[in-house]
């Protein structure tokens, strides 16, 4: 089999499980629509597993799939771009995907929806697929908005819950705010560069470095800047940072295994991806590496600190993605895109193991998701609890864990950056690693330890689950969920360690990601690396690792020995707390602004534009108009000879006089 077969396998076996699934699965039934999606699933991991082994021997691929149309001089075309970055993210996308279904199984399997599921789950991973594996802008917003899309379903999946359907919708009309600053960026492109193909586009990029465009009369920008920022603005909505960041916390409305797709591997990370991708553009505008860079560590750290207050197992999850994002958004901002990407790649198998062992937590209290309700869950689930302290203790940035040599090398390149706004960045981030320690470790302890809760649950108006019975005492759950926690697990302990030194320092992205000489960061980073052993030894006298020892004492010290001192706390502080569980009012300003704005916009053309001037002016205006011509003709056709004979005389001496004026 050729390569460019196997790359068309990629993304079309999973296609091919979806449309399967999703179209004849009353047929197929509920066996035969998870057999026929994992199955495609796992060829595409398969596939991917030999094309990345390709590309390791030093074979890349840039080329032309399928000719769509061709406008003028213009080509729009599907192709594929197959390097060391798109080979890492099919890696990525297609095992944690693969996790995601076998885990599936399990946790939707008294569902009524389970094949529209697998339908919709596979579909997910074919247009992440598209979107990483695209070499134009064309295909790119083709996977962009797929996965939008996708996510929308997913998300409303329980259509007939009100919370859900309000989520979806919220989650794609953020969406759309960031696509349209996305699709103008794409229009910049094509107007001055006349080709949406990527290595077309990067090779004309330095040549117009220094042109400007004129946005309002007497306003010039950096043609370079526009672009990246309104590139950004698409990565933002996509990635979830401030403040398009609403949709995020809200998506947890779906179901655990999409949380864990959504938030780990596919959509949130497409933003990163495109950033780190462009990088050939992203390296001309320091303006736009230094707007990334703060709107990132903004995400990073106040995010951060609206998972202190959750009491939802899973929104807890959900705002440490929103502030990991943050941290992989001032990496890039850093022109440290590899580092950005090495974060991804660590942050996907962790933040899944995270999402996936919550949804094992919730099967166990009968899908009762309030961590209050909790506690003491380590004897009964024990698989379960290990893998979720390992998932955390990788979140946290534990010394020799996969998660701590992202994080700590995301730190020093926000320490070693020159660009303006890095000092503030690197105190977010630096003040983010003791906030993501303590509320994780919050979860935590309040989940796994202290005293049992969770037969207070159904005395707060949690039903048990149907499959569950009656029976209170939680258990672990069935080898489908457990088996893709042990399999994430894995690559959270060890994949940090085995690849840093490649993907940092080596070659291993090569001319995937370009970084100008005028940004050195990741040359200084190389001067400080000695070895992944080395950096984990090292960590013990830097003060990212003693503020995550400072976090995880005082979760511990609040959580298991003074419970009581929180709820102190929040009553002493009350403005702060209301502000953090009210999520700073951003939910609150956009219904007033932007909903209540439209509705009045709407009101306004429909009373004015609609009644007034359609309906009133232009339709039964009309009518009127005629209706009151009629009239007055009807009156001079009265029926009488003299009526007619008098308008005649009349007539006639009307024009006798004129002419009689015209002689003299």
């Amino acid at each position: 089999m050729d390569m460019q077969t196997l790359y068309l396998i990629v993304p079309l076996a999973p296609l091919f499980g979806a449309l399967v699934a999703g179209l004849f699965g009353r047929w197929i039934g509920r066996t035969g629509a998870h057999v026929v999606t994992i199955a495609g699933v796992t060829v595409s991991f398969v596939a991917s597993v030999l094309v990345f082994r390709d590309v390791l021997a030093g074979h890349t691929f840039n080329g032309t799939v399928y000719t769509w149309m061709t406008v003028g001089g213009l080509n729009l075309e599907v192709g594929f771009l197959i390097d060391s970055l798109t080979t890492m993210m099919m890696l990525v996308v297609t095992f944690v995907s693969l996790m995601v279904h076998v885990y599936t199984i399990g946790y939707m399997q008294d569902d009524p929806g389970y094949q529209r599921f697998f339908s919709y789950i596979s579909l997910f991973t074919f247009s992440m697929l598209m979107l990483v594996m695209s070499n134009n802008f064309l295909q790119l917003f083709f996977g962009w908005e797929a996965v939008g899309l996708v996510s929308y379903l997913l998300i409303g999946f329980w259509y007939t819950k009100e919370t859900a359907i309000y989520a979806n919708l919220k989650a794609f009309l953020v969406n759309r705010v960031g696509d349209f600053g996305f699709i103008l960026g794409i229009g910049l492109v094509l107007a001055h560069f006349g080709s949406l193909d990527y290595a077309t586009v990067f090779a004309k990029a330095p040549a117009l470095a220094d042109k400007t465009i004129t946005v309002w009369p007497d306003m010039t920008w950096s043609l370079m800047t526009a672009i990246g920022l309104l590139l950004f603005v698409g990565a933002m909505g996509k990635s979830a940072q401030f403040p398009l960041h609403v949709w995020l916390p809200d998506s947890m409305e779906g179901p655990t295994p999409i949380s864990a797709l959504i938030h780990a591997a596919t959509m949130v990370t497409a933003g990163i991806f495109m950033v780190a991708r462009m990088s050939p553009l992203y390296e001309l505008s320091d303006v736009a590496l230094s707007t990334i860079m703060v709107i990132g560590a903004i995400t990073a750290l106040f995010m951060g600190f609206l998972g202190v207050v959750q009491n939802d197992i899973k929104r807890v999850v959900a705002y440490s993605t929103l502030s990991q994002l943050g941290y992989m958004t001032v990496a890039l901002g850093a022109s440290a895109y590899s580092v950005a990407v090495f974060h991804l790649m660590t942050h996907a198998f962790f933040k899944a193991l995270l999402f996936l062992a919550a949804g094992s937590v919730i099967i166990a209290v009968h899908h009762n998701q309030d961590i209050r309700y909790m506690g003491g869950l380590k004897k009964y689930m024990p698989i379960t609890w290990i893998t979720s302290l390992i998932g955390s203790l990788a979140l946290i940035g534990t010394p020799f864990l996969s998660g701590f040599y992202s994080k700590e090398t995301i730190i020093e390149a926000a320490k070693l950056s020159h660009l303006p706004g890095a000092g503030f960045a690197y105190a977010a981030v630096l003040a983010g690693v003791f906030v993501t320690a303590f509320y994780s470790f919050r979860m935590y302890f309040m989940v796994f330890h202290g005293k049992e809760r969770f037969h207070q649950g159904h005395a707060h108006g949690n039903e048990p689950d149907a499959h569950h019975g009656h029976d209170a005492t939680p258990h672990e759950t069935p080898w489908v969920v457990t088996g893709p926690l042990l399999a994430l697990a894995l690559p959270s302990l060890a994949i940090g360690y085995m690849t840093i030194e490649p993907m940092l320092f080596g070659e291993f992205f090569g001319k995937a990601i370009y970084v100008a000489d005028r940004h050195p960061v990741m040359n200084e980073l190389n001067q400080e690396f000695h070895g992944p052993w080395a950096m984990g030894l090292h960590a013990v006298m830097t003060l990212p690792f003693w503020f995550t020892v400072a976090g995880v004492g005082l979760a511990a010290f609040f959580y298991l020995k003074r419970p009581d001192i929180p709820a102190a706390l929040a009553r002493r502080f009350q403005f702060l707390y209301r502000m953090l569980v009210n999520k700073y009012w951003f939910d609150e300003l956009y219904d007033w602004l932007f909903a209540r704005g439209a509705r009045l916009l709407g009101a306004v053309l429909w009373r004015g534009g609609d009644r007034g001037v359609i309906d009133g002016l232009i339709v039964n205006g009309s009518a009127h108009l005629v209706e009151r011509v009629s009239r007055l003709a009807r009156m001079l056709q009265s029926g009488y000879i003299y009526h007619y004979a008098f308008a005649m005389l009349t007539g006639v001496f009307a024009l006798v006089t004129w002419w009689f004026l015209r002689l003299n």
